[in-house]
């Protein structure tokens, strides 16, 4: 054994200096008091957290970071983005615009509450700082048009919704948030089941730690993320670390550009740093992949971080996360001057262009009458190849999970299809609240994969022939369409807020109200964008996107 190093400690992520433009929440709750050993003491009353959160958690539900919307703009400015990239990117800066006005959060799917924060030593609360967060969460969820997603387990098996949208995610530490002991600083996120899903963990080793082979793995892995979490992407790669739970926490900060000040550079510190060099591979890798901004093109990522950290020598876990396309997350802090919320963009119509759709458009958009019998419907779609892009207007019914699993369990009983499933084209879907005035609340589309067991047996029996979701799906399903002549329609991941407002015109309960957001609806459309993904001749659009194609290594 060698002596041992001398000791030295550095942060396991040193992060820069803080660049955030903030507001100003409220001055009040604060106060700065006199301590032993002449220290000043900075007070927080709950309220003053409980205050924050709300705030916090209204501004993510509807504004996004003025650098996220300015890549949306980049894309339709980038004339070597595919149409579908441009329409996609349009549809979201519209959608922002909507969100921005209170009403509609921008994503049906409003979200786990996530707080992170970090306390100074010289802060005095009264001890109960996750619970007045989880106030101020409570609050947000239960006065705006937000969705209630949390399910309380009752028994090992059976679930009931929470009814408030708790609990949150609070984790609080006792740390000197860049270096200052008077200052509280949080990260406040709200992460949707989709973007939530499409979190990885694998536990490589030494070989992985080669040019060729990271970039023969990582072309592999970030395939098989899809579009079920509604790309553009802002996607985290973390090798390394101290162990696969940390590993995974720091791809969740990365995501959310929390550690962009990280050094660029390791040293025997042994703290994480940036490979920037990395993060332009892998980013012009994900370029090449053909996905796109969800149906084909360069777009599936906005940008790249690549983290390394360091790690035990019989370990190295990688860990992959992403933001998506609501990308909802702000920081904040509370100092002797005040309350202080990250000031995300309130007008993001600036971010618009000056063009019409048909500037966007370089293919025939399908015009659908969902009003007409199934099989004409399946005849009109019959008539066009994957990718086409569709606009459909008349009625959809809606069900997902909870919805499907109701449906099975009476098909295996020996009970019929249920007429409206033969019908009517489905929907996946789950709406956010209604606000007054409005037809529905955000109804963005649901990840399509949740539902592929059913497909088979549904189709079998006469129903799902057409489909209507977010994101790939499995070969089965692919294989069903074909044997039953079915089809997947693939909705664009995002903008629910523009669909409540433009698309959907009524809704209604068919059955099972109990289930709250997750009862079988019907709407009435107008004007509903779509791309046909899988088709009755067993073709799919995103088969050939998800197969490999590098053969070169890292240059």
């Amino acid at each position: 054994m060698s002596s041992a190093a001398a000791f030295s400690y550095a942060p396991l992520l040193p992060t820069g200096p803080d660049q955030t433009e903030y507001r100003l929440v409220t001055d009040e709750g604060v106060d700065v008091v006199n301590g032993p050993g002449g220290r000043r003491f900075l007070t927080v009353e709950p309220a003053a957290l409980t205050a924050l959160t709300a705030e916090a958690m209204h501004d993510i539900a509807h504004f996004l970071r003025p650098a996220h919307l300015a890549q949306l703009r980049s894309i339709i400015d980038d004339p070597a983005a595919s149409p579908n990239d441009r329409f996609v990117a349009l549809d979201l800066l519209r959608n922002a615009n909507i969100a921005a006005g209170g009403v509609l959060p921008m994503c049906q799917d409003t979200g786990t509450a996530i707080v992170m924060g970090k306390r100074g030593r010289h802060v005095l609360t009264d001890g109960a700082d996750a619970e007045a967060i989880s106030r101020g969460v409570y609050q947000a969820y239960t006065k705006l048009n937000l969705r209630y997603s949390q399910l309380a387990p009752l028994t090992m098996w059976d679930e009931r919704n929470t009814g408030s949208n708790l609990p949150a995610q609070v984790e609080l530490y006792a740390e000197d948030p860049d270096g200052h002991p008077d200052a509280y600083k949080f990260l406040f996120m709200a992460k949707g089941g989709g973007s939530a899903n499409k979190s990885y963990l694998y536990q490589e080793t030494k070989a992985l730690l080669n040019p060729t082979r990271m970039m023969q793995f990582l072309e592999e892995k970030l395939r098989l993320i899809g579009t079920a979490a509604c790309p553009p992407y802002h996607l985290a790669i973390v090798i390394g670390g101290t162990s696969a739970e940390y590993a995974l926490k720091t791809a969740k900060y990365a995501s959310a550009k929390y550690l962009d000040a990280l050094p660029t550079q390791g040293s025997m510190s042994a703290h994480g740093f940036r490979d920037l060099e990395l993060e332009a591979e892998v980013l012009e890798l994900t370029r090449n992949f053909g996905i796109g901004a969800q149906f084909g093109g360069r777009y599936f990522c906005h940008d790249v971080r690549v983290v390394r950290l360091p790690r035990h020598g019989a370990s190295c876990p990688v860990a992959i996360a992403v933001s998506c396309s609501a990308d909802r997350q702000a920081v904040a802090k509370i100092t002797p001057s005040g309350v202080w919320l990250e000031r995300l963009e309130t007008d993001p119509a600036r971010f618009l262009p000056d063009v019409t759709d048909e500037t966007l458009d370089a293919e025939e958009v399908v015009r659908v009458d969902l009003n007409r019998p199934m099989a004409e419907i399946r005849a009109e779609l019959s008539k066009y190849p994957v990718k086409t892009r569709l606009s459909l207007t008349g009625p959809l019914v809606v069900a997902r999970d909870i919805a499907h699993a109701k449906i099975a369990e009476r098909l295996d009983a020996g009970e019929p299809m249920p007429q409206y499933l033969r019908d009517h084209a489905v929907y996946y879907a789950g709406p956010a609240k209604t606000p007054e005035g409005y037809a529905s609340g955000s109804f963005g589309p649901t990840t399509a994969g949740r539902m592929d067991a059913y497909v088979e047996k549904f189709q079998a029996a006469g129903g799902s022939l057409v489909m209507l979701a977010k994101g790939n799906r499995s070969a089965q399903v692919t294989r069903s369409c074909g044997a039953h002549g079915g089809f997947y329609l693939g909705s664009i991941g995002g903008p629910a807020a523009r669909l409540a407002q433009d698309c959907i015109k009524h809704v209604e309960v068919l059955e099972y109200p109990e289930l709250g957001m997750e009862a079988v609806w019907k709407i009435q459309v107008e004007d509903f964008p779509a791309f046909i993904v899988v088709d009755d001749k067993g073709d799919d659009f995103f088969a050939e996107v998800t197969k490999p194609v590098l053969t070169v290594g890292r240059r």
